[in-house]
Protein backbone atom coordinates (compact mmCIF):
# COMPACT_ATOMS: atom_id res chain seq x y z
CA UNK A 1 0.00 0.00 0.00
CA UNK A 2 2.77 2.44 0.89
CA UNK A 3 4.40 1.94 -2.50
CA UNK A 4 1.07 2.30 -4.26
CA UNK A 5 0.43 5.52 -2.34
CA UNK A 6 3.84 6.84 -3.34
CA UNK A 7 2.93 5.96 -6.92
CA UNK A 8 0.05 8.44 -6.80
CA UNK A 9 1.65 11.18 -4.70
CA UNK A 10 4.78 11.04 -6.81
CA UNK A 11 2.82 11.77 -9.97
CA UNK A 12 3.63 15.34 -8.99
CA UNK A 13 7.33 15.90 -8.30
CA UNK A 14 10.67 17.32 -9.42
CA UNK A 15 13.90 18.37 -7.77
CA UNK A 16 13.95 21.51 -5.62
CA UNK A 17 14.20 22.36 -1.95
CA UNK A 18 11.41 21.68 0.56
CA UNK A 19 10.17 23.97 3.28
CA UNK A 20 9.39 22.67 6.74
CA UNK A 21 6.15 22.93 8.66
CA UNK A 22 2.52 22.59 7.63
CA UNK A 23 2.02 25.99 5.97
CA UNK A 24 2.78 25.69 2.26
CA UNK A 25 2.60 28.25 -0.53
CA UNK A 26 1.73 26.06 -3.48
CA UNK A 27 0.42 26.15 -7.03
CA UNK A 28 -1.06 22.65 -6.94
CA UNK A 29 -2.61 20.79 -4.02
CA UNK A 30 -3.06 17.05 -4.56
CA UNK A 31 -5.54 15.38 -2.18
CA UNK A 32 -6.07 11.60 -2.08
CA UNK A 33 -9.12 10.61 -0.04
CA UNK A 34 -9.47 7.46 2.05
CA UNK A 35 -11.70 5.74 -0.57
CA UNK A 36 -9.03 6.43 -3.19
CA UNK A 37 -6.40 4.84 -0.95
CA UNK A 38 -8.58 1.74 -0.69
CA UNK A 39 -8.50 1.51 -4.50
CA UNK A 40 -4.71 1.73 -4.45
CA UNK A 41 -4.61 -0.91 -1.72
CA UNK A 42 -6.08 -3.48 -4.13
CA UNK A 43 -2.68 -4.07 -5.70
CA UNK A 44 -0.55 -4.03 -2.56
CA UNK A 45 0.05 -7.79 -2.85
CA UNK A 46 2.09 -7.42 -6.05
CA UNK A 47 4.45 -4.89 -4.50
CA UNK A 48 4.89 -6.92 -1.30
CA UNK A 49 5.51 -10.09 -3.32
CA UNK A 50 8.18 -8.26 -5.25
CA UNK A 51 9.81 -7.13 -1.99
CA UNK A 52 9.94 -10.73 -0.69
CA UNK A 53 11.35 -12.02 -3.97
CA UNK A 54 13.92 -9.25 -4.40
CA UNK A 55 15.23 -9.50 -0.84
CA UNK A 56 18.57 -11.26 -0.48
CA UNK A 57 18.67 -13.89 2.26
CA UNK A 58 22.18 -14.44 3.65
CA UNK A 59 23.54 -17.80 4.66
CA UNK A 60 22.95 -18.57 8.33
CA UNK A 61 25.81 -20.37 10.11
CA UNK A 62 26.75 -21.19 13.69
CA UNK A 63 27.24 -23.98 16.17
CA UNK A 64 25.39 -25.38 19.16
CA UNK A 65 26.46 -27.65 22.05
CA UNK A 66 24.44 -30.84 22.39
CA UNK A 67 24.62 -33.67 24.91
CA UNK A 68 26.51 -36.71 23.64
CA UNK A 69 27.34 -35.01 20.33
CA UNK A 70 29.36 -32.07 21.57
CA UNK A 71 29.53 -29.06 19.28
CA UNK A 72 27.28 -29.29 16.22
CA UNK A 73 28.16 -26.91 13.41
CA UNK A 74 25.37 -25.96 11.03
CA UNK A 75 24.58 -23.74 8.08
CA UNK A 76 21.52 -22.79 6.00
CA UNK A 77 22.64 -21.99 2.45
CA UNK A 78 21.06 -20.76 -0.81
CA UNK A 79 17.84 -19.62 0.86
CA UNK A 80 15.22 -18.80 -1.81
CA UNK A 81 11.45 -18.43 -2.11
CA UNK A 82 9.64 -21.17 -4.03
CA UNK A 83 6.04 -20.04 -3.31
CA UNK A 84 4.39 -16.84 -2.10
CA UNK A 85 0.78 -15.72 -1.70
CA UNK A 86 -1.00 -12.93 0.23
CA UNK A 87 -4.55 -13.24 1.55
CA UNK A 88 -5.55 -9.64 2.37
CA UNK A 89 -4.42 -6.19 3.45
CA UNK A 90 -5.89 -3.12 5.17
CA UNK A 91 -4.81 0.51 5.37
CA UNK A 92 -5.37 3.19 8.01
CA UNK A 93 -4.32 6.84 8.14
CA UNK A 94 -2.89 8.02 11.45
CA UNK A 95 -3.31 11.78 11.86
CA UNK A 96 -0.07 13.74 11.35
CA UNK A 97 1.98 10.58 11.65
CA UNK A 98 1.88 7.65 9.24
CA UNK A 99 0.12 5.33 6.82
CA UNK A 100 -0.41 2.04 8.65
CA UNK A 101 -0.70 -1.08 6.49
CA UNK A 102 -1.67 -4.50 7.85
CA UNK A 103 -1.06 -7.53 5.62
CA UNK A 104 -2.53 -10.84 6.73
CA UNK A 105 -1.62 -14.44 5.98
CA UNK A 106 1.44 -14.09 3.82
CA UNK A 107 2.11 -17.72 2.91
CA UNK A 108 5.78 -18.24 2.06
CA UNK A 109 7.72 -21.41 1.28
CA UNK A 110 11.49 -21.06 1.58
CA UNK A 111 13.92 -23.61 0.22
CA UNK A 112 17.63 -24.15 0.52
CA UNK A 113 20.34 -26.52 1.74
CA UNK A 114 21.05 -27.52 5.35
CA UNK A 115 24.64 -28.49 6.13
CA UNK A 116 25.73 -29.73 9.55
CA UNK A 117 28.62 -31.61 11.11
CA UNK A 118 29.85 -32.99 14.45
CA UNK A 119 32.46 -35.35 15.86
CA UNK A 120 31.33 -38.62 17.47
CA UNK A 121 32.55 -39.94 20.80
CA UNK A 122 34.87 -42.23 18.85
CA UNK A 123 36.49 -39.27 17.06
CA UNK A 124 34.67 -39.84 13.81
CA UNK A 125 33.75 -36.64 11.92
CA UNK A 126 30.23 -36.57 10.46
CA UNK A 127 29.32 -34.03 7.76
CA UNK A 128 25.90 -34.02 6.12
CA UNK A 129 24.08 -31.95 3.50
CA UNK A 130 20.35 -32.10 2.86
CA UNK A 131 17.78 -29.95 1.05
CA UNK A 132 15.04 -28.37 3.11
CA UNK A 133 11.78 -26.44 2.81
CA UNK A 134 10.30 -24.06 5.36
CA UNK A 135 6.54 -23.58 5.20
CA UNK A 136 5.57 -20.33 6.96
CA UNK A 137 2.56 -18.08 7.54
CA UNK A 138 3.32 -14.44 8.37
CA UNK A 139 1.43 -11.26 9.24
CA UNK A 140 3.12 -7.99 8.30
CA UNK A 141 2.59 -4.55 9.88
CA UNK A 142 4.18 -1.51 8.23
CA UNK A 143 3.82 2.05 9.55
CA UNK A 144 5.13 4.40 6.90
CA UNK A 145 6.07 8.06 7.15
CA UNK A 146 6.14 10.35 4.10
CA UNK A 147 8.63 13.20 3.86
CA UNK A 148 9.93 15.68 1.31
CA UNK A 149 13.57 15.52 0.25
CA UNK A 150 14.85 17.89 -2.45
CA UNK A 151 11.32 18.31 -3.77
CA UNK A 152 10.54 14.59 -3.95
CA UNK A 153 8.42 12.18 -1.93
CA UNK A 154 10.49 9.95 0.31
CA UNK A 155 9.28 7.08 2.48
CA UNK A 156 10.55 5.66 5.74
CA UNK A 157 9.14 2.71 7.68
CA UNK A 158 10.68 2.87 11.16
CA UNK A 159 7.96 0.52 12.45
CA UNK A 160 7.95 -2.76 10.52
CA UNK A 161 6.86 -5.96 12.21
CA UNK A 162 6.63 -9.62 11.14
CA UNK A 163 4.55 -12.12 13.15
CA UNK A 164 4.91 -15.85 12.43
CA UNK A 165 1.83 -18.05 12.83
CA UNK A 166 3.45 -21.10 11.32
CA UNK A 167 6.99 -22.25 10.65
CA UNK A 168 7.50 -25.89 9.65
CA UNK A 169 10.80 -27.42 8.58
CA UNK A 170 10.64 -30.24 6.04
CA UNK A 171 13.85 -32.18 5.39
CA UNK A 172 14.03 -33.88 2.04
CA UNK A 173 13.10 -37.55 2.38
CA UNK A 174 12.60 -37.26 6.17
CA UNK A 175 15.29 -39.88 6.64
CA UNK A 176 17.32 -37.93 9.20
CA UNK A 177 16.95 -38.61 12.96
CA UNK A 178 14.21 -36.66 14.72
CA UNK A 179 16.64 -34.81 16.96
CA UNK A 180 18.21 -33.05 13.96
CA UNK A 181 14.86 -31.79 12.71
CA UNK A 182 13.88 -30.63 16.19
CA UNK A 183 17.22 -28.90 16.71
CA UNK A 184 17.06 -26.89 13.54
CA UNK A 185 13.33 -26.16 13.74
CA UNK A 186 13.85 -24.54 17.13
CA UNK A 187 16.84 -22.63 15.84
CA UNK A 188 15.14 -21.49 12.64
CA UNK A 189 12.04 -20.27 14.47
CA UNK A 190 14.25 -17.71 16.21
CA UNK A 191 17.02 -16.87 13.77
CA UNK A 192 14.97 -16.83 10.56
CA UNK A 193 12.52 -14.34 12.07
CA UNK A 194 15.35 -11.89 12.69
CA UNK A 195 16.81 -12.38 9.22
CA UNK A 196 13.45 -12.02 7.46
CA UNK A 197 12.43 -8.93 9.41
CA UNK A 198 15.64 -7.13 8.56
CA UNK A 199 15.72 -8.11 4.89
CA UNK A 200 12.01 -7.73 4.08
CA UNK A 201 11.55 -4.38 5.82
CA UNK A 202 14.71 -3.05 4.20
CA UNK A 203 13.57 -4.16 0.75
CA UNK A 204 10.08 -2.67 1.15
CA UNK A 205 11.64 0.68 1.96
CA UNK A 206 14.05 0.43 -0.97
CA UNK A 207 11.26 -0.47 -3.43
CA UNK A 208 9.05 2.36 -2.18
CA UNK A 209 11.73 4.93 -2.90
CA UNK A 210 12.65 3.33 -6.23
CA UNK A 211 8.96 3.61 -7.15
CA UNK A 212 8.91 7.27 -6.10
CA UNK A 213 11.84 8.03 -8.41
CA UNK A 214 10.31 5.94 -11.21
CA UNK A 215 6.94 7.70 -11.12
CA UNK A 216 8.39 11.17 -10.62
CA UNK A 217 10.56 10.69 -13.69
CA UNK A 218 7.44 9.58 -15.58
CA UNK A 219 5.54 12.60 -14.23
CA UNK A 220 8.27 14.96 -15.45
CA UNK A 221 7.77 13.53 -18.93
CA UNK A 222 3.96 13.74 -18.76
CA UNK A 223 4.04 17.38 -17.67
CA UNK A 224 6.44 18.59 -20.34
CA UNK A 225 6.43 18.90 -24.10
CA UNK A 226 9.40 20.14 -26.06
CA UNK A 227 10.57 23.41 -24.56
CA UNK A 228 7.66 23.75 -22.11
CA UNK A 229 7.51 22.13 -18.69
CA UNK A 230 6.06 22.61 -15.22
CA UNK A 231 8.12 22.64 -12.03
CA UNK A 232 5.80 20.82 -9.63
CA UNK A 233 8.28 19.93 -6.93
CA UNK A 234 6.97 19.46 -3.41
CA UNK A 235 7.00 22.54 -1.20
CA UNK A 236 6.91 20.54 2.05
CA UNK A 237 6.21 17.18 3.66
CA UNK A 238 2.96 15.47 2.59
CA UNK A 239 0.15 16.01 5.11
CA UNK A 240 -1.60 12.99 6.62
CA UNK A 241 -5.05 13.28 8.19
CA UNK A 242 -7.55 10.61 9.22
CA UNK A 243 -9.53 11.12 6.00
CA UNK A 244 -6.98 11.97 3.31
CA UNK A 245 -3.40 12.53 2.18
CA UNK A 246 -2.42 15.93 0.83
CA UNK A 247 0.69 17.17 -0.96
CA UNK A 248 1.58 20.71 -2.05
CA UNK A 249 3.48 21.50 -5.26
CA UNK A 250 5.02 24.57 -6.87
CA UNK A 251 3.36 24.42 -10.33
CA UNK A 252 5.66 26.99 -11.96
CA UNK A 253 5.59 27.14 -15.77
CA UNK A 254 9.06 26.88 -17.29
CA UNK A 255 9.85 27.52 -20.97
CA UNK A 256 13.02 27.26 -23.00
CA UNK A 257 12.45 29.20 -26.24
CA UNK A 258 8.69 29.75 -26.76
CA UNK A 259 7.57 29.92 -30.40
CA UNK A 260 4.09 30.93 -31.55
CA UNK A 261 2.31 28.52 -33.89
CA UNK A 262 1.73 30.77 -36.90
CA UNK A 263 -0.59 28.32 -38.65
CA UNK A 264 -3.09 28.40 -35.80
CA UNK A 265 -3.16 32.22 -35.80
CA UNK A 266 -3.68 32.26 -39.56
CA UNK A 267 -6.79 30.15 -39.07
CA UNK A 268 -8.23 33.00 -37.01
CA UNK A 269 -8.09 35.35 -40.02
CA UNK A 270 -8.73 32.69 -42.62
CA UNK A 271 -11.68 34.54 -44.19
CA UNK A 272 -9.58 37.16 -45.97
CA UNK A 273 -8.91 36.98 -49.73
CA UNK A 274 -6.46 34.24 -50.66
CA UNK A 275 -4.19 36.66 -52.51
CA UNK A 276 -3.69 38.66 -49.33
CA UNK A 277 -0.60 37.87 -47.25
CA UNK A 278 -1.16 37.62 -43.50
CA UNK A 279 1.55 37.54 -40.84
CA UNK A 280 0.86 37.18 -37.13
CA UNK A 281 3.22 37.90 -34.24
CA UNK A 282 2.58 37.25 -30.58
CA UNK A 283 4.19 40.31 -28.98
CA UNK A 284 4.38 38.73 -25.55
CA UNK A 285 3.74 35.33 -24.01
CA UNK A 286 0.00 34.69 -23.38
CA UNK A 287 -1.09 35.28 -19.78
CA UNK A 288 -3.27 32.49 -18.38
CA UNK A 289 -5.34 32.92 -15.22
CA UNK A 290 -8.06 30.96 -13.46
CA UNK A 291 -11.25 32.77 -12.51
CA UNK A 292 -14.69 31.66 -11.36
CA UNK A 293 -16.02 32.27 -14.88
CA UNK A 294 -13.40 30.06 -16.54
CA UNK A 295 -9.81 29.97 -17.76
CA UNK A 296 -8.89 33.40 -19.13
CA UNK A 297 -6.17 33.69 -21.78
CA UNK A 298 -4.86 37.17 -22.62
CA UNK A 299 -2.31 37.95 -25.33
CA UNK A 300 -1.12 40.94 -27.34
CA UNK A 301 -1.01 40.10 -31.04
CA UNK A 302 0.14 42.06 -34.09
CA UNK A 303 -1.63 41.19 -37.34
CA UNK A 304 -0.23 42.50 -40.64
CA UNK A 305 -2.21 42.30 -43.89
CA UNK A 306 -0.50 42.84 -47.24
CA UNK A 307 -3.00 43.45 -50.09
CA UNK A 308 -1.79 43.69 -53.72
CA UNK A 309 -2.70 46.81 -55.75
CA UNK A 310 -4.53 46.38 -59.04
CA UNK A 311 -1.29 46.88 -60.98
CA UNK A 312 0.16 43.84 -59.10
CA UNK A 313 3.41 45.78 -58.75
CA UNK A 314 2.92 47.19 -55.28
CA UNK A 315 1.11 46.24 -52.12
CA UNK A 316 -0.62 48.11 -49.33
CA UNK A 317 0.13 47.03 -45.75
CA UNK A 318 -2.29 47.37 -42.84
CA UNK A 319 -1.10 46.62 -39.32
CA UNK A 320 -3.17 45.99 -36.20
CA UNK A 321 -2.11 45.45 -32.62
CA UNK A 322 -4.89 43.70 -30.73
CA UNK A 323 -5.28 42.77 -27.10
CA UNK A 324 -7.19 39.47 -27.34
CA UNK A 325 -8.92 37.97 -24.30
CA UNK A 326 -10.72 34.64 -24.41
CA UNK A 327 -12.51 32.78 -21.63
CA UNK A 328 -12.88 29.03 -22.02
CA UNK A 329 -14.13 26.09 -20.00
CA UNK A 330 -12.48 22.67 -20.33
CA UNK A 331 -14.02 19.26 -19.78
CA UNK A 332 -12.80 15.69 -20.21
CA UNK A 333 -15.02 12.81 -21.32
CA UNK A 334 -14.49 9.47 -23.08
CA UNK A 335 -10.73 10.07 -23.04
CA UNK A 336 -11.05 13.35 -24.97
CA UNK A 337 -10.56 17.00 -24.02
CA UNK A 338 -13.35 19.44 -24.90
CA UNK A 339 -13.09 23.26 -24.91
CA UNK A 340 -16.09 25.60 -24.73
CA UNK A 341 -15.83 29.31 -25.57
CA UNK A 342 -17.54 31.38 -22.87
CA UNK A 343 -16.41 34.89 -23.80
CA UNK A 344 -14.25 36.64 -26.38
CA UNK A 345 -13.03 40.25 -26.53
CA UNK A 346 -10.79 42.20 -28.90
CA UNK A 347 -9.37 45.53 -27.74
CA UNK A 348 -7.57 47.57 -30.45
CA UNK A 349 -4.20 48.98 -29.43
CA UNK A 350 -2.70 50.55 -32.57
CA UNK A 351 -3.72 50.71 -36.23
CA UNK A 352 -1.63 51.91 -39.20
CA UNK A 353 -2.55 53.01 -42.78
CA UNK A 354 -6.32 53.15 -42.17
CA UNK A 355 -8.74 56.02 -41.79
CA UNK A 356 -10.90 56.04 -38.67
CA UNK A 357 -13.99 54.89 -40.56
CA UNK A 358 -12.05 52.18 -42.42
CA UNK A 359 -10.45 51.06 -39.18
CA UNK A 360 -13.84 50.56 -37.52
CA UNK A 361 -15.09 48.65 -40.55
CA UNK A 362 -12.07 46.37 -40.63
CA UNK A 363 -12.19 45.89 -36.87
CA UNK A 364 -15.83 44.85 -37.07
CA UNK A 365 -15.08 42.43 -39.88
CA UNK A 366 -12.04 41.06 -38.08
CA UNK A 367 -13.96 40.46 -34.86
CA UNK A 368 -16.80 38.80 -36.76
CA UNK A 369 -14.43 36.48 -38.60
CA UNK A 370 -12.52 35.57 -35.44
CA UNK A 371 -15.70 34.84 -33.47
CA UNK A 372 -17.64 32.88 -36.08
CA UNK A 373 -14.88 31.17 -38.04
CA UNK A 374 -11.46 31.46 -36.47
CA UNK A 375 -12.00 30.67 -32.80
CA UNK A 376 -14.22 27.58 -33.35
CA UNK A 377 -11.66 26.22 -35.80
CA UNK A 378 -8.76 26.94 -33.48
CA UNK A 379 -10.53 25.37 -30.50
CA UNK A 380 -11.41 22.29 -32.54
CA UNK A 381 -7.79 21.89 -33.53
CA UNK A 382 -6.55 22.52 -30.01
CA UNK A 383 -8.94 19.87 -28.65
CA UNK A 384 -7.45 17.32 -31.05
CA UNK A 385 -3.86 18.45 -30.44
CA UNK A 386 -4.14 18.45 -26.63
CA UNK A 387 -6.00 15.12 -26.58
CA UNK A 388 -3.30 13.57 -28.76
CA UNK A 389 -0.60 15.09 -26.54
CA UNK A 390 -2.19 13.75 -23.34
CA UNK A 391 -2.67 10.32 -24.90
CA UNK A 392 0.97 10.29 -26.03
CA UNK A 393 1.86 10.80 -22.36
CA UNK A 394 -0.28 7.80 -21.34
CA UNK A 395 -3.35 9.57 -19.91
CA UNK A 396 -5.68 7.36 -21.98
CA UNK A 397 -4.33 4.33 -20.09
CA UNK A 398 -5.87 5.62 -16.85
CA UNK A 399 -9.42 4.66 -15.95
CA UNK A 400 -10.75 8.14 -15.11
CA UNK A 401 -14.34 8.22 -13.85
CA UNK A 402 -16.66 11.26 -13.69
CA UNK A 403 -13.93 13.90 -14.01
CA UNK A 404 -14.74 17.53 -13.20
CA UNK A 405 -12.63 20.55 -14.16
CA UNK A 406 -13.78 23.45 -11.96
CA UNK A 407 -12.30 26.96 -12.19
CA UNK A 408 -12.00 29.16 -9.13
CA UNK A 409 -10.36 32.55 -8.59
CA UNK A 410 -6.66 31.78 -8.60
CA UNK A 411 -6.81 28.01 -8.99
CA UNK A 412 -8.20 25.05 -10.90
CA UNK A 413 -10.00 22.23 -9.10
CA UNK A 414 -9.83 18.74 -10.62
CA UNK A 415 -12.10 16.09 -9.09
CA UNK A 416 -12.42 12.50 -10.25
CA UNK A 417 -12.72 8.88 -9.31
CA UNK A 418 -10.21 6.49 -10.82
CA UNK A 419 -9.28 2.88 -11.24
CA UNK A 420 -5.90 1.58 -10.17
CA UNK A 421 -3.18 2.66 -12.68
CA UNK A 422 -2.33 -0.93 -13.54
CA UNK A 423 -0.11 0.03 -16.47
CA UNK A 424 2.20 2.06 -14.23
CA UNK A 425 2.54 -0.81 -11.78
CA UNK A 426 3.29 -3.26 -14.60
CA UNK A 427 5.96 -0.94 -16.04
CA UNK A 428 7.46 -0.44 -12.60
CA UNK A 429 7.61 -4.15 -11.74
CA UNK A 430 9.17 -4.88 -15.13
CA UNK A 431 11.81 -2.23 -14.49
CA UNK A 432 12.82 -4.10 -11.31
CA UNK A 433 13.39 -7.40 -13.11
Amino acid sequence: MLAATVLTLALLGNVHACSKGTSHKAGIVCRITKPALLVLNQETAKVIQTAFQRASYPNITGEKAMMLLGQVKYGLHNIQISHLSIASSQVELVEAKSIDVSIQNVSVVFMGTLKYGYTTAWGLGIDQSIDFEIDSAIDLQINTQLTCHSGRVRTDAPDCYLSFHKLLLQLQGEREPGWIKQLFTNFISFTLKLVLKGQICKEINVISNIMADFVQTRAASILSDGDIGVDISLTGDPIITASHLESHHKAVLETWGFNTNQEIFREVVGGFPSQAQVTVHCLKMPKISCQNKGVVVNSLVMVKFLFPRPDQQHSVAYTFEEDITTTVQASYSKKKLFLSLLDFQITPKTVSNLTESSSKSVQSFLQSMITTVGIPEVMSRLEAVFTALMNSKGLSLFDIINPEIITRDGFLLLQMDFGFPEHLLVDFLQSLS
